[in-house]
């Protein structure tokens, strides 16, 4: 009996350890966009859900400044919810993917089934 309480305090102490690195590894990996839609891409903005509010050009935070398809584009400066991704392909089309779900720290991907609203 006199040793379960610093066993206890033991494993909470791992318990914090073990949950603030998984929170970094997160953390390091950022959110990110996977690009699918078999095209690369040269702007991406997302704005809230139903709304026309884009925010800047997330291209800019690759070396190049396009999305190759396949290729997972940082995003920055985005909070956690819903949104509509705005896409430019490399030929100048312009595209709409809605209602994309963005989660802090996990990668989220847009398809090509998902582009609507396709314009030059």
């Amino acid at each position: 009996m006199r040793f379960r309480r610093p066993i206890q305090l033991a494993a909470l102490g791992w318990g914090c350890v073990l949950g603030a690195s998984s929170g970094l590894a997160a953390e390091r990996g950022g959110t990110r966009l996977w690009n699918l839609t078999g095209v690369t891409l040269s702007e991406v903005r997302l704005a809230p859900a139903g709304t026309t509010r884009w925010g800047r050009n997330q291209c800019e935070n690759d070396r190049d400044g396009t999305v190759d398809f396949d290729e997972r584009l940082r995003i920055t400066d985005v909070a956690p919810g819903v949104y509509d991704v705005q896409v430019k392909d490399d030929a100048g089309r312009v595209c709409l993917a809605k209602g994309v779900a963005v989660k802090a720290g996990e990668v989220f991907a847009v398809h090509e089934n998902d582009l609507t609203d396709c314009k030059r």
